[in-house]
């Protein structure tokens, strides 16, 4: 065979296998949201890239988008809200985007029943840690519920809420496992100081199937 021809064939071969390495390898966006501090960020993007192995870009901050804005109880930002906007503004090429803000955000609790979930003054705007389609391709998350004096705690919360909410918009919904980090947080964050930095086997079985 003629030496360039299979060089040609050898090269049109590698080009073939890195596309198809590019185009099945994940990519998460992580846009932060008016004046979430850039070493937090760093520190999310860190734990996104050694826990779910996702390839990660960093955006520019944007300010908070005025529609997402309530005060019922507090001034707050609709989490729901920002899933949307978050949505919106993801390019094609990115899989999935989450949103970090220093803003106290909040959704509506809702029972087994699809009613807002009783007492309505006090489920009707929740406040949260964090909120995620499931499965979809936004989240958002917010430290304003989670800060502590201690660092190693206060960062250790952060990653573990990250993680959990990237879980719901790769599909996996709360585990009854009360050391995997997709355990509901059942409106504590000592239940997020308890569980592990980890997923339980099921929940990893889960993503690995998709």
């Amino acid at each position: 065979m003629n030496k360039f021809l299979l060089l040609l064939i050898l090269s049109c071969a590698f080009l073939s296998c890195k596309e198809d390495i590019k185009s099945t390898s994940k990519v998460i966006a992580i846009q932060p949201l008016s004046e979430f501090p850039f070493y937090l960020t760093d520190t999310i993007r860190k734990s996104i890239e050694d826990y779910y192995h996702f390839n990660t870009v960093v955006y520019e901050v944007v300010e908070m988008p005025n529609t997402s804005y309530i005060n019922i109880k507090t001034p707050r930002y609709r989490a729901d809200s920002l899933l949307r906007f978050l949505r919106n503004i993801k390019p094609d090429s990115i899989n999935y985007i989450i949103g970090l803000t220093i803003k106290d955000i909040s959704t509506t609790k809702y029972g087994t029943n699809g009613e807002i979930k009783p007492p309505t003054f006090k489920y009707k705007d929740w406040g949260v840690f964090g909120l995620a389609f499931c499965p979809g391709v936004s989240c958002v998350v917010s430290n304003f519920r989670i800060k502590h004096p201690n660092q190693v705690i206060y960062i250790d919360r952060i990653k573990k809420i990250t993680l959990h909410e990237l879980g719901h918009n790769l599909g996996l919904h709360h585990c009854d496992n009360k050391n995997c980090f997709m355990t509901d947080a059942a409106e504590s964050i000592s239940t997020i100081d308890q569980v592990e930095l980890n997923l339980c086997e099921n929940c990893k079985s889960t993503i690995e199937k998709k």
